[in-house]
């Protein structure tokens, strides 16, 4: 499962990806910082993560593969320390800053429920509601097509998810 996730994370030239954004029920998530395949050594697991601190502030630019083609400014710490397992079930606790900082973030955020425009400026919001508007409307279109599953049963299978987690 780990394996396929990175190898979508790679096919949409990403960066991180949480198990959330692939329907899995886990609190779960994988990045490589480089977004480079062949840099396997850079590639880290992250299960039952907490960021148990946060340092420093930066604005950085931020896409989404939950949301393709969107960017935004978004605030981060700067240097932050996380608590997860790994895939042995072994624990750890790793000091990262910079750009892997606000990787981590961002998928963490994944797992609280939390999107990136949720924690942009207001400004940008308004510039970007039309792009999200349009990822909607797209959604609907397809769904209407019989490409993409109704309402009705994507709740199904959100009920289905969440009887798994617990």
């Amino acid at each position: 499962m780990v394996d396929q996730m990175f190898e979508l994370m790679y096919e949409a030239r990403g960066v991180g990806l949480a198990a959330n954004q692939v329907a899995l029920p886990y609190r779960l998530f994988v990045i490589n910082p480089t977004g480079d395949p062949q840099e396997k050594d850079e590639e880290m697991v992250f299960l039952n993560p907490r960021i148990s601190r946060r340092r420093g502030s930066e604005d950085g630019e931020e896409g989404c593969l939950s949301l393709p083609e969107i960017c935004a400014p978004v605030t981060r710490a700067t240097h932050i320390t996380v608590d997860a397992f790994d895939l042995a079930g072994h624990q750890f606790e790793i000091e990262l800053e910079d750009f892997a900082a606000r990787v981590v973030q961002h998928e963490y955020d994944h797992l609280e429920g939390v999107l990136f425009p949720d924690r942009i400026a207001e400004e940008h919001t308004r510039e970007m509601q039309p792009l999200l508007d349009d990822l909607v409307h797209q959604f609907r279109a397809r769904q209407e097509a019989g490409e993409e599953q109704s309402d009705e049963e994507l709740r199904a299978e959100l009920r289905r998810l969440e009887k798994l987690r617990t």
